[in-house]
């Protein structure tokens, strides 16, 4: 009972929050680098290129990051020391491709990713790469339009066909993109899309989503030709939506809710666009252009698991009631539950909730590839931080999603906390808030040494992963 003998345990990053080196080893410039601390951080541009490039008025985290570029062996090992079966990461795709529409790629950042995953498997840890973890070449954005565009399923095409054959037999583990849910609500962060007055924004997006399912289902197609024991997978920002009440408006909403974020994904693991989404764009004046051949690709280039990020739950209702500020997804506030210090509602067995509702609709291998709690850690006069708070909150996340695999039969491949190592949040572009169990000496500011100090989460989840889940205990 419990969870397989093979169950992949270990962290996850993101190029764009670790990774650093933006203008080295002919790395291109990308829309993850522009976006800066703070509330201007996820814009809608609209009728001018604006955040196209640095100014001196903001800072910019994804520049330096936690510098991974140079210090990957050093992390790496330490993820080793944990017991790591896996490490989620992502490519850059302007490390491979600068400007991302080259007929050649660039070799120095071919090498790079695959020096790193050497570096991993002589620990024994697999890679579980993301393809697209939200980045998009800036001159992909500024001469295309980015995804609006369908020309980028043919560079996105290409950046696939030369990183399967390149690490085919190091890398088996394939996400195609992050989120891909997030297009509808960060569209610059997510997708590098940006509007231009008179823009049908609904439309554009949609339109976008079509081009990045299409890619999807090629990429899928490209790694089993390649190497049919490549194992590829879709990924969403999940999280179930509970109805406000019991009245049958709110339940309603809450259903709604829910098919917005899964769209992507039945068609992703199902292989069609489902009715309830095609009488919504109809409804909604929205025509997706399709080439001939797509709904045969979509349909015979299904994803081999379904992955998912999962911080909360969230509150659908009907009625004009205040929505929390903790989220990019809106949600009214849960009565009923805690919250970390920014707002996102922590809900232990809404994850169980949440695997059941994908495994019965999908009825494919999970794979929970986000889990974690934001949070500020306080080092004490060693360079130590005690942070029980995160140890129970991933304890209870582990013991309901081990209740979901052992009392409700979900079939989990394996489960990568966000932020092994502390990095830049997506959602704020702060270092303060932290996920990882290594500490990085770095601040707001940019201010640090980088110096890299173990928690005593570290020690917690090393005991976890050697007991395969069953030892969950705080000391």
């Amino acid at each position: 009972m419990g969870f397989r003998q093979d169950f992949l345990w270990g962290g996850a990053t993101a190029a764009n929050q670790c990774e650093g080196g933006y203008n080295e080893g002919g790395r291109g410039l990308a829309n993850v680098d522009v976006v800066p601390i703070g509330p201007d951080r996820f814009p809608v541009i609209t009728g001018q290129m604006k955040m196209f490039d640095f100014d001196d008025e903001h800072f910019y985290p994804a520049k330096v990051a936690i510098d991974m570029y140079h210090r990957y062996k050093e992390d790496i090992a330490l993820f080793a020391e944990m017991g790591f079966k896996v490490y989620r990461l992502s490519i850059a795709w302007s490390r491979i491709f600068p400007k991302g529409d080259e007929l050649e790629p660039n070799e120095e950042g071919l090498k790079y990713y695959e020096d790193l995953f050497k570096e991993c498997k002589k620990y024994g840890i697999e890679p579980l790469v993301t393809i697209t973890h939200f980045d998009c070449p800036m001159h992909l954005i500024k001469e295309y339009g980015a995804w609006r565009n369908r020309q980028l399923v043919e560079f996105y095409e290409r950046l696939c066909t030369v990183i399967f054959n390149r690490y085919k037999g190091l890398v088996k583990y394939w996400l195609t993109f992050n989120e891909i849910n997030m297009i509808l609500h960060a569209p610059f962060m997510g997708a590098g899309l940006y509007f231009e007055e008179g823009d049908n924004q609904e439309q554009v997006k949609y339109q976008a989503a079509h081009h990045e399912l299409v890619a999807s289902a090629i990429a899928t197609k490209i790694a089993h030709e390649v190497d049919p024991e490549n194992k590829v997978g879709c990924m969403l920002a999940a999280g179930a939506y509970y109805p406000y009440t019991c009245k049958p408006e709110d339940v309603w909403e809450s259903r709604k809710s829910d098919r917005e974020n899964y769209f992507f994904i039945d068609v992703q693991a199902r292989g069609k666009y489902p009715n309830y989404v095609l009488k919504e764009l109809e409804r909604k004046g929205i025509t997706i252009e399709m080439q001939p051949g797509d709904e045969e690709l979509l349909k015979a280039h299904t994803v081999d698991f379904v992955s998912f990020s999962y911080y909360s739950t969230r509150v659908a209702t009907a009625d004009a009631l205040e929505e929390t500020q903790g989220n990019i997804f809106a949600s009214v506030k849960n009565p009923y539950l805690k919250a970390s210090e920014w707002g996102w509602q922590i809900d232990p067995l809404g994850l169980r909730i949440t695997l059941n509702d994908i495994y019965d609709r999908y009825q494919k291998p999970l794979f929970i590839v986000e889990n974690g709690l934001g949070a500020v850690d306080v080092p004490d006069e060693a360079g130590y931080v005690a942070d029980d708070y995160r140890i129970e909150y991933l304890a209870s996340h582990i013991q309901a999603m081990k209740d979901a695999v052992e009392l409700d039969g979900v079939d989990l491949l394996g489960y990568t906390t966000w932020g092994c190592i502390d990095l830049v949040s997506a959602g704020t572009g702060e270092m303060k808030k932290r996920y990882g169990f290594i500490y990085v000496d770095r601040d707001n500011e940019g201010n640090g040494s980088l110096k890299r100090t173990k928690k005593k989460s570290f020690d917690w989840y090393k005991k976890v992963i050697a007991s395969n889940g069953e030892d969950l205990a705080m000391n």
